[in-house]
C-alpha cells in the first residue's frame, strides 16, 4: 500500500476527545494490550497528530503520528500497527517468519507467498482468514511487515504451503516507514527452537531438517538463474517451469504453458479472445464497429476467468497492429472512417479459423460469486425523488400533520393538496378542473405580481407550482442496505474532457461514490477496456471525494460501462453527449 509515495491531505493535532477514542479503539482492536500498554502507545501529554493521506492507488488512510513516528494507521475503519509499534510490542500480533531475501520483494509491493514461509518446530501460528499478522525474518523476532492472512493456518497446511499467504499492507523501508525517523529494526532474539542453522557458503544457503528439529528445508544454490527462480517463487513471481507444475497456477492458466514465453502466451490469448468475440458476440448489424469498442466491449468479455488480456505484453504491442495482422489473414476488413479513428467494416464469418474455433466451456467458478466478495456484480441503487416542506409552506401542510422539514413523496404531496382543496371547498363548482385559491395557497404558490390577478388554477398547474416551491430531497437505497434520505438533489456522475499541457485530452469522471461505485475499481476496468493509463486523484472542491482520469476521449467506453454494464439510468449521468461520433461509410 505504501510501496509508492503518498499525498498528505491534512495534518492536525489530535483533540482530547479523539485521543480518548483512539485509546478505546486500540484496546478493542488489540485485546492482548493491557491498560498500561495502551496508555504508553497513546500517551496523554505527548504530541500526537492525525495525518490524512491518499495512497498511490487512491485509498484514503488515516495515520496517527507520535513523537515524529507513525504508530498506527486506519483503513476502512480497521486499525493497524506500524513496524515502529511492533518493534516495541513484538508479540502484539501472530508472527510468521520468512527469509531475508524476500524482504526486498515485499518492500516493492509484493504479497508473501506460502513457499516463502519458514515453519518452526512448534508449527505455524494459528490464524483465521482475514486475521492481522506480522512478518519477521529468520534470526530476528522484530517484525518487518504487517499483512492480512489470505487463508487460515489449516488451509495453508492443506495446500502444501502453496499459493498466496498474506496480503501485505505495510513494510519496513516503505514510504510510511520513511515518514518516521527511519530507524532500523532492533535485534530481538527468536525462541531457541525457532532459530534455523543457516550455513553460509559461497553461493549456498541451507537449513537442514535433521539439525533443526523439523525446520522446513530451503536450499538456494548458485547466484544466477536458480537463485532468481527461488526468489520469484517466494514472492509470487514463479518461473514458467514452476508455474507449469503448480496446480494453483494451472487453475489461473488452464492451458499448459510448456516452454512458451509470456509474450507467446499473450499472443495466443489475444487471438483466442478475438475469435471468440467474432464468433459469439459481433453481428453483421453491429458493423461498422469501432476497434476500441470491439476490444473493450467484446474481446475483454471473452477473456477466460482468472486471466488478464494485456496487448502491451503481446508481440503486437498495439491493437491496430494486431488487427492489421488479422486483416492480412482476410478475417476482417479495417478502415479509417474518420481521422484517426479505425473501425471494423467487414467480417468473413466463413473463414476457416472462425468456423473451426471451439467456444470454451465456462468454468464453474465463473458462474458463481462468493458472498461478500469484492467481485460481486454491481447493482445500481434505487433513487427516489422526495420533497421537503419549507417554512414558507408550513401552513398548507400543517392540517395534514406535517411541519417544517417533513419529507414527502410526490404522491403524498398530491394527496395532501387534493384533500386540502376539497376540505376547504376550493374546487370550482362550474369547472371541476379548476381550483380557487385561498389566502394560504396564494401565499405559498403565487408570485407577488400574481397575488391580485390569479384567482384560479388548473389542477396540474397547481400541483406543479407546489412541487417547484418545495425543497428537493432524495432517498437512495443500495441493495441489502437501509434507505438513506438526503436533502438537495443527487449530483449526477459528471464526465468532462480536459486538455493537458501536453495538448493531450483526458476524460475526467466525478461523483462515482454517490452511486456506490469505487473510483479505484472503475479506473481498473477502464484501464483494461481502453488500454489507456488511468489515475485516481482527489476531486477539486469536494470533501473526501475522488475522481478518475483516463487518457484520451473515452466517453464511449464510459457510456457502455455505466449504462449497459452497471445499468445506471441515463438521467443520472451528464457529459455523454461529448463522445466521439464515427462517420459512417459513404
Amino acid at each position: 500500500m505504501f510501496a509508492k509515495a503518498f499525498r498528505v491531505k491534512s495534518n492536525t493535532a489530535i483533540k482530547g476527545s479523539d485521543r480518548r477514542k483512539l485509546r478505546a479503539d486500540v484496546a478493542a482492536a488489540f485485546p492482548t494490550f493491557g491498560t498500561d500498554q495502551v496508555s504508553a502507545l497513546v500517551p496523554g501529554k505527548e504530541e500526537l497528530n492525525i495525518v490524512k493521506l491518499y495512497a498511490h492507488r487512491g485509498d484514503v488512510v488515516t495515520v496517527y503520528v507520535c513523537a515524529g513516528n507513525p504508530i498506527l494507521f486506519e483503513l476502512e475503519k480497521n486499525l493497524y500497527p506500524t513496524v515502529y509499534t511492533l518493534w516495541s510490542y513484538p508479540d502484539l500480533l501472530p508472527t510468521f517468519t520468512t527469509w531475508p531475501l524476500v524482504l526486498e520483494k515485499l518492500v516493492g509491493g509484493a504479497d508473501l507467498m506460502l513457499p516463502g514461509l519458514v515453519v518452526p518446530p512448534a508449527g505455524l501460528p494459528q490464524v483465521q482468514k482475514g486475521d492481522l499478522c506480522a512478518i519477521a525474518l529468520v534470526g530476528n523476532r522484530a517484525p518487518v511487515a504487517v499483512g492480512v492472512a489470505a487463508m487460515s493456518t489449516a488451509e495453508m497446511l492443506t495446500s502444501g504451503l502453496k499459493g498466496r499467504g498474506f496480503s501485505v499492507l505495510h513494510t519496513y523501508q516503505d514510504h510510511l516507514w520513511r515518514s518516521g525517523d527511519k530507524s532500523s529494526p532492533p535485534s530481538l532474539a527468536p525462541p531457541a527452537q525457532d532459530t534455523p542453522d543457516v550455513n553460509e557458503e559461497k553461493g549456498s544457503v541451507q537449513a537442514e531438517p535433521a539439525l533443526q528439529g523439523g525446520m522446513k528445508r530451503l536450499t538456494l544454490e548458485g547466484e544466477d538463474k536458480e537463485n532468481g527462480e527461488v526468489q520469484q517463487q517466494l514472492c509470487g513471481e514463479k518461473s514458467l517451469s514452476e508455474a507449469a507444475e503448480d496446480p494453483g497456477v494451472r487453475g489461473l492458466n488452464p492451458e499448459p504453458t510448456d516452454s512458451k514465453t509470456l509474450q507467446e502466451q499473450m499472443d495466443e490469448l489475444l487471438q483466442r479472445c478475438f475469435l471468440h468475440a467474432l464468433k459469439c458476440q459481433v453481428k453483421k448489424a453491429d458493423l461498422p464497429l469501432l476497434t476500441s469498442t470491439f476490444l473493450g466491449s467484446h474481446m475483454f468479455s471473452c477473456c477466460p476467468e482468472g486471466r488478464q488480456l494485456d496487448i502491451k505484453k503481446s508481440s503486437y504491442k498495439k491493437l491496430s497492429k494486431f488487427l492489421r495482422h488479422m486483416q492480412q489473414e482476410q478475417m476482417i476488413q479495417v478502415e479509417e472512417l474518420s481521422r484517426g479513428v479505425e473501425s471494423i467494416v467487414a467480417v468473413d464469418w466463413r473463414h476457416p479459423r472462425i468456423t473451426s474455433f471451439v467456444i470454451p466451456e465456462p468454468s464453474p467458478t465463473s458462474l458463481t460469486i462468493q458472498e461478500g466478495s469484492r467481485e460481486q456484480p454491481y447493482h445500481p441503487p434505487d433513487i427516489k425523488p422526495l420533497y421537503c416542506v419549507p417554512a414558507s409552506m408550513t401552513l398548507l401542510f400543517q392540517e395534514s400533520g406535517h411541519k417544517k422539514g417533513s419529507v414527502l413523496e410526490g404522491g403524498e404531496v398530491r394527496t395532501i393538496i387534493v384533500n386540502y382543496a376539497k376540505k376547504n371547498d376550493l374546487v370550482d363548482a362550474d369547472n371541476k378542473n379548476l381550483v380557487k385559491l385561498d389566502p394560504i395557497l396564494c401565499d405559498c404558490i403565487l408570485e407577488k405580481n400574481e397575488q391580485h390577478t390569479v384567482v384560479k388554477l388548473p389542477w396540474d398547474s397547481l400541483l406543479t407550482r407546489c412541487l417547484e416551491r418545495l425543497q428537493p430531497a432524495y432517498q437512495v437505497t443500495f441493495p441489502g442496505q437501509e434507505p438513506i434520505v438526503k436533502k438537495g438533489k443527487i449530483c449526477p456522475i459528471d464526465i468532462t474532457l480536459a486538455q493537458r499541457a501536453s495538448n493531450k485530452k483526458v476524460t475526467v469522471v466525478r461523483n462515482l461514490e454517490a452511486y456506490g461505485l469505487d473510483p479505484c475499481l472503475v479506473a481498473a476496468v477502464l484501464q483494461q477496456r481502453c488500454q489507456a493509463s488511468t489515475t485516481v486523484t482527489p476531486a477539486p472542491g469536494a470533501k473526501d471525494s475522488l475522481q478518475v482520469q483516463v487518457q484520451g476521449n473515452q466517453i464511449h467506453h464510459l457510456s457502455q460501462l455505466l449504462l449497459e454494464d452497471y445499468h445506471l439510468p441515463r438521467k443520472y449521468i451528464q457529459g455523454l453527449e461529448k463522445a466521439p461520433k464515427p462517420r459512417k461509410k459513404k
